[in-house]
C-alpha cells in the first residue's frame, strides 16, 4: 500500500477508533476492496489492528478507541517502518508520510524505527539492465483509477499506429518496473502499457467497473493468459546438470526438468511463443545442448548455424570490403 495512504488509515482510525471498510473507501476515495487490503496490510505487517464482525463491527487498534500510534510496541513500529520505507525512496509523498509517522512515535522508538526505514532499498534494475524512468501519464491515471472517473487515451499500438479509447481505468500494476493500466473499454477488459499512452485526458464522466471486480484476481487472468502465450512451443533438450539452473534463470517458469540425470546429462523441457524464438535462445551454447524433440526446433538451430557459416566463413575477405570504406 502507498505510504501516505497507510498514514491517513492509522490517524482515522486513532480518531475514530471503530472504521468499516466502507467508511474507508469513503473516505480515501478507494474502492472497499483496496480499503480492505489496506487494513489487511497493515495487519500483516504486524500494526495492531483486527476486525471485529457483525453488526457494529469494523477494524480497531487494539487498546480501544482512544489509541494512537504512541500505542505501539517496539516490534510493532518496527514491523511498521520496514513496510513502508522503501516506498519513502520513491516519492516526495511517500517521505513527508514517513517523517509524521515517525514524529507520532514515542521517542524511545524512533531510532529503531529510522533504523528499520532505511534496512531495505529496493532496486528494480535487473543486473547489466537499465532503468526505465516512470511514465509521466501515472499520476494522472492512478487520480482516475481512485476517483473512477473515466479517461481519454490516444494509444501507440505494437505497430506504432495511434487509436483514441475511451477507457474506465480499474487500477495499475507495475510489474518488473513495466506499468499496466487494466481498464474496462466497450470491447470488454482490456490492458494498456503506460509507456505506449501518448496523451491521456480525464473527461469527468463516472467510470464503470463490475461489483466483484478485484485488481489482483483480474491481473492472475491477465498474466496466465500471457504466460499461456508465451509458452505456446515446447521443447526437450539434453544438457549437462551443472548448467541447468542457467536455462532456468533464462526461461523462469517456462524450465522444468524432466526426470532423473543420466551420466551427468539432465533432460529439460523448455517453451517460448515459438520454435525460432527457442532456437535462438539456445544456439550460442553450440554443443553443449542437444534438442530431442520437435524437430521444427533443430530445424531452426541448422537454419540459424547456416546463415552463420555463410556470413562468416570468409571474414577476411569481409574485412577487406569493409577496409575500402
Amino acid at each position: 500500500m502507498r505510504a501516505d495512504r497507510l498514514v491517513a488509515v492509522l490517524m482515522l482510525m486513532q480518531t475514530r477508533g471503530r472504521v468499516t471498510a466502507a467508511e474507508l473507501a469513503a473516505e480515501l476515495e478507494v474502492s472497499v476492496a483496496t480499503a480492505r487490503r489496506d487494513l489487511e496490510a497493515l495487519s500483516a505487517a504486524g500494526v495492531p489492528v483486527y476486525p471485529q464482525p457483525g453488526r457494529g463491527g469494523g477494524w480497531s487498534l487494539v487498546g480501544g478507541a482512544r489509541t494512537d500510534l504512541s500505542g505501539l510496541t517496539a516490534a510493532e513500529a518496527r514491523a511498521l517502518f520496514l513496510l513502508v520505507g522503501p516506498a519513502a525512496s520513491l516519492s516526495d509523498h511517500a517521505r513527508a508520510a514517513l517523517r509524521k509517522l515517525m514524529r507520532a512515535l514515542p521517542g524511545t522508538f524512533r531510532a529503531d524505527a529510522e533504523a528499520a526505514a532505511e534496512a531495505t532499498v529496493t532496486d528494480p534494475v535487473r543486473w547489466g539492465g537499465h532503468d526505465r524512468p516512470r511514465p509521466p501519464v501515472i499520476d494522472l491515471l492512478q487520480t482516475a483509477v481512485i476517483r473512477r472517473h473515466r479517461i481519454r487515451l490516444t494509444y501507440a499500438g505494437h505497430t506504432g499506429k495511434q487509436t483514441e479509447r475511451l477507457v474506465d481505468p480499474w487500477g495499475l500494476i507495475d510489474k518488473d518496473d513495466v506499468w499496466y493500466l487494466l481498464a474496462g473499454t466497450d470491447r470488454g477488459r482490456r490492458t494498456f502499457r503506460a509507456d505506449r499512452i501518448t496523451h491521456a485526458e480525464p473527461t469527468g464522466e463516472p467510470a464503470d467497473r463490475p461489483d466483484d471486480f478485484t485488481l489482483a484476481t483480474a491481473w492472475q487472468e491477465v498474466s496466465d493468459e500471457i504466460e499461456r502465450r508465451r509458452s505456446r512451443t515446447w521443447a526437450t533438450v539434453l544438457i549437462e546438470e551443472r548448467f541447468a539452473p542457467i536455462l532456468r534463470d533464462r526461461f523462469g517458469r517456462h524450465c522444468h526438468l524432466d526426470g532423473e540425470p543420466d551420466r551427468g546429462r539432465v533432460r529439460v523441457r523448455l517453451a517460448a511463443p515459438t520454435p525460432l524464438d527457442i532456437a535462438r535462445d539456445l544456439a550460442g551454447w553450440g554443443s553443449l545442448i542437444e534438442i530431442v524433440e520437435p524437430r521444427s526446433v533443430r530445424d531452426e538451430l541448422v537454419r540459424i548455424g547456416t546463415e552463420l557459416v555463410t556470413r562468416h566463413s570468409h571474414g577476411d575477405a569481409g574485412a577487406s570490403r569493409l577496409g575500402g570504406w
